[in-house]
């Protein structure tokens, strides 16, 4: 089909959030107030760490601020992969933390089973299916890439199979397939969207107050405590975390850290038994491609894909703005890469397109702070993939908070920041010039020119 004509009707709205069962916003915070701990912030970090600080100690006064409504940005607008890893993938996590990377692994399996546990504690019903994420290789250069380290895999017992081309087709059936790795335990696919109403309500439910449609305007410390002051009210609290992602700080020094890049979407029409036949996906694996821009897609409960990534986009000037949610050029390019994928599939259509902001630092995962005398923590920068990484950072924040020396708070990622962007206008001349180069990368074989070579050199990327 053509690609504009399967577009024609997409609602230019987040899949997820396009949802008659999204609950009604709590009240906005209209009054002054004081609490033991403030959360700034209402997607998956801060909702994760809201719910966890009661979980800890359930006598604790807990506010949540959340700017708009609970959900609404990265944490509604994303693929609804929830990963294991903590550190943006194996080869990243390796590449920057060898001497960390059993720990970093196990660590990530087991917060992964922790979100799988609190559903069932919580009763949180998000379409939660730990099928494990397929890597497919779509070049032969990428076929060297699945397979680079297979047997430090081997070595941390992760649950990785490889799949030669008649199996991973047997798996997946795209002519576009050369082989795969299935990573099988390592992942789940969800309903991101309804998992963030379901941590809203056991945050009500242990007694968090929420207040939505509540942003933080300023913040001023007196040396012992902070108030943090909203159009209609304010709150006091000895401390304070922050889950604002790449939304503007603050704390100031993170904008030196975090840069704002769109990333894209479209839902397709649920899928017929007999149009699902012709692909296959009995075992519902999400499944990443192994370019360097690559596609990320998966079926949804009721049998639709959504299919998103390769543009990874960056607007001159580092503006997160309502108008960049979309993006035509992006929704085309998107749907005949789709096609080409799966051809079997020509007669689908598209019923949404949208985009969303991913809070990309150089190191591509999460770091984590302390200001105000460590009154105040952060965790940001997790590059796409923080469904469940945001788990591990509250944590982390709530460590920190404590004072705590933990597992998590001695580990190198923890304590270590990542490489500082330059200012604009350089900023946008390097992040344009990375972009080219990536994309002459994927079309030379994978063959990194010298720009890309000393980037790596110095710890610096761009990816999504």
């Amino acid at each position: 089909m053509d690609p504009l004509k399967a577009l024609a009707d997409a609602e230019r709205k987040p899949y997820w959030l396009d949802n008659p069962a999204r609950p009604e916003p709590q009240p906005r915070l209209d009054q002054h107030t004081s609490a033991d701990l403030v959360v700034v912030g209402g997607g998956f970090s801060g909702l994760w760490t809201a719910l966890m600080a009661k979980e800890r100690d359930p006598s604790l006064d807990v506010v949540l601020l959340e700017g708009r409504r609970i959900g609404w940005a990265a944490t509604g607008r994303n693929g609804g992969f929830c990963m294991a890893t903590l550190t943006h993938g194996l080869a990243n996590g390796l590449e920057r933390w060898p001497d960390e990377i059993d720990r970093l692994e196990r660590m990530g399996v087991e917060n992964l089973d922790e979100i799988e546990r609190t559903l069932e504690r919580h009763d949180i019903d998000c379409s939660f299916e730990r099928t494990g994420e397929l890597h497919v290789a779509t070049e032969p250069w990428q076929l060297d890439g699945l397979n680079e380290h297979l047997d430090l895999i081997s070595e941390l017992g992760l649950d990785y199979v490889p799949l030669d081309q008649e199996q991973v087709r047997g798996e997946i059936d795209s002519p576009t397939y050369l082989g795969g790795l299935w990573e099988r335990s390592g992942c789940a696919m969800l309903d991101p969207a309804r998992l963030a109403w379901g941590l809203r309500e056991a945050c009500l439910r242990l007694g968090v107050r929420v207040h939505e449609r509540s942003p933080v305007r300023s913040l001023r410390d007196d040396g012992t405590m902070i108030t943090l002051h909203t159009p209609y009210g304010s709150v006091t609290a000895p401390k304070v975390a922050l889950g604002t992602g790449v939304f503007p700080p603050l704390l100031r020094r993170l904008k030196h850290f975090v840069v704002p890049v769109y990333d894209y979407a479209l839902m397709t029409e649920p899928l017929t038994d007999a149009q699902l036949a012709q692909v296959g996906w009995r075992n519902r694996q999400g499944v990443g491609d192994s370019a360097n821009r690559f596609h990320y897609y998966r079926l949804t409960d009721d049998n639709r894909i959504l299919w998103g990534g390769y543009d990874a986009v960056y607007y001159n000037g580092g503006l997160v703005k309502p108008e960049y949610d979309q993006r035509d050029e992006t929704f085309v390019k998107l749907a005949g890469h789709f096609y080409d994928t799966f051809p079997q599939l020509a007669e689908v259509r598209f019923t949404h397109r949208w985009g969303g902001v991913i809070d990309t630092c150089s190191r591509f995962s999460a770091f984590y702070g302390q200001a105000h005398g460590g009154r105040l923590v952060y965790a940001t920068g997790y590059t796409g993939m923080g469904v469940g990484a945001t788990r591990f950072g509250a944590n982390v924040m709530l460590d920190l908070l404590s004072g705590e020396r933990t597992e998590r708070t001695e580990l190198r990622m923890v304590q270590e920041k990542p490489i500082p962007f330059p200012p604009e206008p350089v900023r946008s001349g390097v992040i344009q010039v990375t972009r080219w180069s990536i994309a002459q990368a994927d079309q030379h074989q994978g063959k990194r020119n010298l720009w890309l070579r000393a980037l790596d050199r110095m710890g610096l990327g761009f990816d999504s």
